[in-house]
């Protein structure tokens, strides 16, 4: 378990905790040039608050990328199915009739849910969500470090 995650649970006890844990800089990643604009907009939304919040570093520079391109990709699939949804009035665009004639969820759904349950997990891990926010532990300011009566 984590350091931080012990001073947080109440179970920190000098002879459990890894003194030389990496503790990277808190720093504000840039963004990579591939980012899709959209997924560039949501990267410029949360980098400058998790970098406020003290939990994020250039080291989480892919898993913001990564969280923000889900975002950009959900954005863009539910874009693409509400212009569907204007010509179809019977299914909303969630459904649509194959070469042979069969009736099947439109593909663009699937790439919607998909986005979004990648957004969630990789939110997850950002501490985006609600209930992660309670698991992250932000870089407490200069001088209120909880660690250093343990020495670390």
């Amino acid at each position: 378990m984590p350091t931080h995650l012990k001073l947080i649970a109440g179970t920190a006890k000098k002879a459990r905790l890894n003194a030389r844990e990496p503790r990277p800089a808190i720093a504000r990643p840039e963004p990579p040039p591939e980012l899709s604009d959209d997924a560039k907009a949501e990267w410029d939304r949360v980098v400058e608050e998790l970098f406020r919040l003290g939990i994020v570093t250039n080291l989480d520079r892919g898993i913001l990328a990564a969280y923000c391109q889900a975002h950009g990709r959900w954005i863009q699939a539910e874009r693409t199915l509400a212009k569907m949804a204007k010509m179809d009035d019977s299914t909303g665009a969630l459904m649509i009739k194959t070469q042979g004639g069969n009736t099947i969820q439109n593909p663009i759904v699937g790439i919607a849910n998909k986005a979004m349950a990648d957004m969630a997990r990789y939110a997850a891990e950002l501490g985006l969500t609600p209930s992660s926010r309670g698991r992250v532990q932000a870089r407490p300011p200069e001088g209120e470090d909880p660690g250093s009566k343990y020495g670390i």
